[in-house]
């Protein structure tokens, strides 16, 4: 897939979550594996999605604990 096609799905996700944030666990879950896609075509990952990812896995390690 396209870079810029993949682009467009993370921000299509991100505005998910603020719409519809009762389904936020499946729309991070789509969110990684994009930012896997990523990874996998060899493509360095803007800082600001990086640090979203940290966020999201520390939110759900939380969550985890409780």
């Amino acid at each position: 897939m396209a870079l810029e096609a993949i682009k467009a799905q993370i921000d299509l996700l991100l505005q998910e979550m603020i719409n519809q944030p009762e389904d936020d666990h499946e729309i991070q879950e789509q969110l990684r594996e994009k930012l896997r896609e990523l990874r996998a075509m060899g493509l360095p990952l803007p800082a600001d999605l990086v640090e979203l990812e940290k966020r999201l896995d520390d939110d759900l390690d939380a969550e985890d604990e409780s």
